[in-house]
């Protein structure tokens, strides 16, 4: 990183008459292009021959993710919660950690209204298992919920090149495996909240890498892992699941046509990992809202309006009294969904604004390999596979929300465009896009890990890149020094008027048990029942809107806002 600390130390005597920092940005870049291409040629043929060892570079891109991030935790630590989607997130982690796929209503619940989280008929996050799993595995395993995060990013990371062994020659699986820890590794913002994408990505890695395979070779073992991708893509993201396993269809219709009962035992080991699935979701339903057919994040619909219904149906009305925060993610969601519903206009908008986000996908240099990609779609498994993405496009459109994570089940066929056309471009043109990636990913990294505030002040520009710095929302702090004051804590949270979407109520699995407890301040007389009932508990008060957030003691005064209730 000495490149870095070089360039930031002639910052300062940057004037119009020489060198600016734009010159000094280009400068470091140019460096960094001639490193890497003195390294790739250095090391080209020996990537050539550790390429064809599966097991090898499955682990060293396992690990590379990993350590990566790691490597930037003195400056970017461990991420804070903090948003409602985390929350709930870590509230089926701590859940499932507890062996239970639901919790105990609590007496007095009112108190503990949050954004997707469900209070009746028992206390429970509104998601799916798949990520409240991988959480799980990460706080029992290593004592931090995090630590399932950056676990799952490993494993996509390696399955991405496993699943690319079934398309490309061993050299561009490589490749690809690199670019899967540049674009979705340390910097991503997958790796850096609760709420992920990985574990989807993951998903996608062992559908699209089994069905090649399976082609050639139809066995049980690829059916298993067919299986396993579909499966854990219905406990992560289960209305994505419904388009990914219409792809199945299409393409193993397709490849055995002439030969259907070639695919009679995957078939089965495939539909019996599915069944584990959908029978893991229905005894969750069963568990949480007390029905087989009812899913949480259903109930939660009806109960609060989120999260918003499909474009073609109209707008969900709430039958639950709500807090502030509540009632202000119901306005932003209906007025996302629209008044009414959808119209053949207002599809095909929203459809085309959603291209931008291709660019999280692909590193700008891979534009033009993407360009030389296209002629390939005139092999049929290809052209499958652009199909998927449309149907996942045209699918996923009648949401009126929209994150990267959505589509993550995609993520190894993006990879996949991308080494295919790179693989397809002249060798000068090949070699400048790769370095170009390469100095893109080593440029910003390496700011983040000097950590010098000048420099960060350029990471505005690093589009769809995301590493957690600081302690914006004042969190951290609230945090720290509840845990620094002995013995229980009870903190009432009261919002201002002027309160805009930073949930702030988080509470364990087991609320009673837990060392703080968060609560909405619903005015001196109600919060009398719950001083009541943690009557040993210190109390405070917590205004999160103030500038940095004010924590204070608590006292009995009259509460000049509203009531959040």
């Amino acid at each position: 990183m000495y490149l870095f600390r070089i360039f930031r130390s002639f910052l300062p005597m940057s004037n119009p008459l020489g060198f600016g920092a734009s010159d000094w940005v280009v400068l470091a870049l140019a460096i960094l292009l001639v490193a890497l291409l003195v390294l790739t040629k250095c090391t080209a043929p020996y990537a050539r021959e550790i390429s064809k060892r599966t097991p090898l570079c499955m682990g060293l891109f396992f690990a590379l993710a990993i350590l990566l991030r790691i490597a930037l935790l003195p400056q970017s630590p461990v991420p804070i919660p903090s948003g409602a989607d985390d929350f709930s997130f870590i509230l089926l982690g701590d859940t499932l950690r507890h062996l239970r796929l639901a919790n105990a209503a609590h007496p007095l619940h009112q108190f503990f209204e949050a954004v997707f989280i469900l209070q009746e008929p028992t206390y429970a996050s509104i998601y799916p298992l798949g990520q409240g799993i991988v959480l799980a595995i990460g706080q029992i395993v290593f004592g931090s919920y995090w630590a399932g995060v950056l676990l799952s990013s490993g494993v996509f990371c390696a399955l991405c090149y496993w699943m690319l062994r079934g398309w490309v020659a061993p050299i561009w699986a490589f490749a690809g495996g690199l670019l899967a820890v540049m674009e979705f590794g340390p910097l991503n913002p997958w790796v850096n909240s609760y709420w992920g994408g990985a574990v989807s990505a993951s998903a996608g890695c062992l559908v699209f890498g089994a069905l090649p395979r399976l082609k050639e070779s139809p066995c049980a073992r690829y059916g298993l892992l067919l299986g396993t991708g579909l499966g854990l893509q219905i406990l992560v993201r289960p209305f994505e699941a419904v388009f990914l396993g219409i792809a199945i269809v299409v393409y193993l219709a397709f490849a055995f046509h002439k030969n259907w009962c070639a695919v009679y035992k995957p078939a089965l080991a495939a539909s019996a990992v599915i069944a584990a699935a959908l029978g893991l979701t229905l005894f969750q339903n069963r568990a949480v809202t007390h029905s087989w057919t009812t899913m949480p994040y259903m109930l939660s619909r009806y109960q609060y309006g989120v999260p918003a219904t499909l474009t073609f149906q109209p707008n969900a009305v709430p039958h639950r009294q709500m807090t502030a925060e509540q009632e202000l993610d119901y306005r932003a969601q209906t007025a996302v969904h629209g008044p009414g519903t959808d119209s053949f206009v207002a599809y095909f908008n929203r459809l085309a604004d959603r291209f931008r986000f291709l660019r999280f996908f692909f590193l700008p240099p891979l534009y033009f390999a993407i360009s030389r990609f296209v002629p390939s779609l005139r092999q049929w498994r290809y052209a499958w596979a652009g199909a998927t993405v449309l149907l996942f496009a045209l699918g996923t459109n009648f949401y009126g929300y929209f994150y990267p994570q959505y589509i993550a089940a995609l993520t190894c066929l993006f990879v996949l465009f991308s080494v295919v056309g790179l693989e397809r471009m002249a060798r000068r043109a090949r070699l400048y896009a790769w370095l170009l990636c390469g100095a893109w990913f080593v440029f910003w990294f390496g700011l983040h890990a000097v950590g010098d505030s000048d420099l960060l002040s350029l990471a505005r520009y690093q589009s769809w890149y995301y590493i957690n710095r600081g302690d914006p929302q004042g969190r951290a702090s609230v945090e720290n020094r509840l845990t620094r004051s002995p013995g229980r804590q009870l903190v009432f949270v009261r919002y201002a008027p002027s309160h805009r979407f930073e949930e702030w109520i988080h509470n364990g699995a087991d609320i009673d048990s837990s060392r703080i407890v968060w609560a909405n301040d619903l005015g001196a007389d109600e919060n009398a029942t719950l001083l009541g009932y943690y009557a040993n508990r210190k109390t405070w008060r917590l205004e999160p809107d103030a500038h940095p957030p004010a924590l204070a003691p608590y006292a009995v005064e009259s509460n000049p806002f509203m009531p959040v209730h």
